[in-house]
């Protein structure tokens, strides 16, 4: 456990109003979507870019960024960056499993950030960026911990750590204010720390 609840941040009952509109393609952040799709939620650091990574894939319906896998319910921003919710940043990804995949949403997750810093993403620093898989279902649970074993062989043969990546199934996803949602959209020129180690990921 990151955090001791007896230390977490009280937070609040109410979500997080937004419009629920997804600024790039229009589409409902809200749920509920429709029944064939699926839900994955990825955390690789800062969430601003790995939104922008995600929304441009095909078969992926609609994004959202948010707080998830800690103790205190619908934080703040300012909140999680205090290290005192436990939450990290994170993106939503719904999508539609006949057009893609899971493994290939995850070779996408892995090589897009280096999953071995523990908790931090280059430049950013503290446990709200650490790597973070939260599985909707036990088959992307699996998935995942398969996809981070093939990844792992492929970082030590290229003389990389070990992943520390977070794998764990979703208890909670609050959603972010809504500055933060398509943020790279909205403010093209903004912050995108997302780097990967140049290895590539053998699933997929």
């Amino acid at each position: 456990m990151i955090l001791d609840p007896a230390d977490a941040l009280p937070g609040r009952d109410e979500p997080m109003r937004v419009s629920g509109i997804h600024a790039v393609n229009g589409r409902s952040m809200l749920p509920p979507y429709p029944a064939e799709y699926e839900e994955l939620v990825l955390g690789l650091g800062c969430f601003w870019g790995a939104e922008r990574l995600f929304w441009q894939l095909p078969g992926v319906h609609v994004t959202a960024v948010g707080y998830a896998g800690g103790v205190t319910p619908n934080p703040t921003y300012e909140e999680t960056c205090t290290g005192r919710t436990g939450h990290a940043e994170v993106v939503k990804v719904v999508f539609d499993p006949r057009e893609v995949d899971v493994e290939w949403l995850l070779r996408v997750f892995w090589e897009a950030h280096d999953p071995t810093q523990g908790m931090r993403q280059g430049n950013d620093v503290g446990s709200q960026y650490r790597s973070a898989i939260f599985a909707t279902h036990n088959d992307q649970l699996v998935t995942a911990k398969r996809s981070r074993d093939a990844y792992q062989y492929s970082l030590a043969q290229a003389g990389r750590g070990r992943i520390t990546t977070e794998i764990a199934p979703l208890a909670a996803f609050y959603l972010a204010e809504e500055y933060h949602q398509q943020y790279l959209h909205k403010n093209p020129g903004g912050y995108c720390g997302l780097q990967g180690t140049g290895v590539s990921c053998p699933i997929g």
